[in-house]
């Protein structure tokens, strides 16, 4: 039985893989994304110190 997202190993003749659910997938590759662009993990880090009543309301942003 496969509980709260555990990783399925799976052996064959051939190799091993590992099976995971599409969450942690997801979850996986956004990790590594944000860890390859260079200084967004310091400024993640930074603004999560940031009071939000220094931060500019959401519906101010330009995207």
């Amino acid at each position: 039985m496969i509980k709260f997202n555990q990783p399925v190993n799976i052996s064959t003749k051939d190799g091993h893989a590992v099976m995971i659910s599409e969450a942690d997938y997801r979850s996986l590759i956004e990790t590594l994304y944000v860890s390859s662009v260079p200084g967004l993990k310091e400024q993640i880090l930074a603004g999560m110190k940031e009071p939000l009543s220094d931060s500019q309301p959401a519906d101010e942003v330009t995207w």
